[in-house]
């Protein structure tokens, strides 16, 4: 199921957006403080975040600077204040739309729907590349037709290398999307995570077709053809 979380000081609008979304397919959940609220991202992983930026506990502008040292989850910004300096600025810092209070529902509804189709553009639930596919909507991994078993985070490592599958993907992106602010001190978990799952996909693990290694950069996952 889609996550959203909405971090809004208004109790009203909170409870508007579950039952609107929730009925919609989306698992909402919600946070009425910016700490909660970050704090929220970090464990829950939503899929999309709807953020005020009138916070009684720190502005949306230092939440959302602080969300975009690790994590690249899209950012709405639903707030009263609508001047163009200001939404130019928070576009430029990262936020990926922006819609002024007080909204139409189905408007803000139609901006998320887009918002997170953009995220993954034109993906497929399934991917396949060689012997491996990935189930997104099952979370599901199958090497050669037979189902492999991963740890939640061996699967949030290969979920980001599949996101960007045929680019490299940099340690440092890896780092802070799996373990959030404190990615810098795991590299060595990365490493150990990295080898853990070509053991589990690749025909041999000593010299990975997959998941291959981009000295000094990162990993990028390859693009083959499926195996017969």
């Amino acid at each position: 199921m889609r996550r959203l979380l909405v971090i809004d000081d208004e109790a009203q609008i909170r409870r508007l957006l579950e039952i609107t979304l929730t009925n919609l397919g989306w698992e909402v959940l919600s946070a009425p403080t910016g700490l909660e609220g970050l704090e929220a991202a970090r464990g829950a992983k939503p899929d999309l975040i709807l953020l005020d930026l009138n916070l009684p506990d720190m502005s949306g502008a230092d939440i959302l600077k602080r969300l975009r040292e690790w994590s690249t989850t899209p950012v709405i910004i639903v707030s009263v204040r609508d001047a163009e300096r200001d939404i130019v600025e928070l576009l430029n810092a990262g936020a990926d739309d922006y819609v002024a209070k007080p909204f139409y529902t189905n408007e803000l509804v139609a901006r998320i729907e887009a918002v997170h189709r953009r995220r993954m553009p034109d993906r497929e639930p399934l991917f396949a590349s060689g012997r491996l596919e990935v189930d997104a909507e099952r979370r599901e991994v199958r090497v050669a037709g037979e189902l492999v078993r991963l740890t939640p985070t061996e699967y949030a490592v290969l979920e980001i290398l599949v996101r960007y599958a045929g680019r490299i993907v940099t340690r440092e992106r890896i780092l802070k999307e799996v373990w959030g602010p404190a990615g810098d001190a795991e590299e060595g978990s990365l490493r150990v995570y990295i080898n853990a799952l070509r053991k589990k996909v690749e025909a041999d693990s000593a010299a990975p077709a997959l998941i291959v290694t981009d000295p000094g950069v990162g990993y990028r996952l390859e693009l083959l053809p499926p195996e017969a």
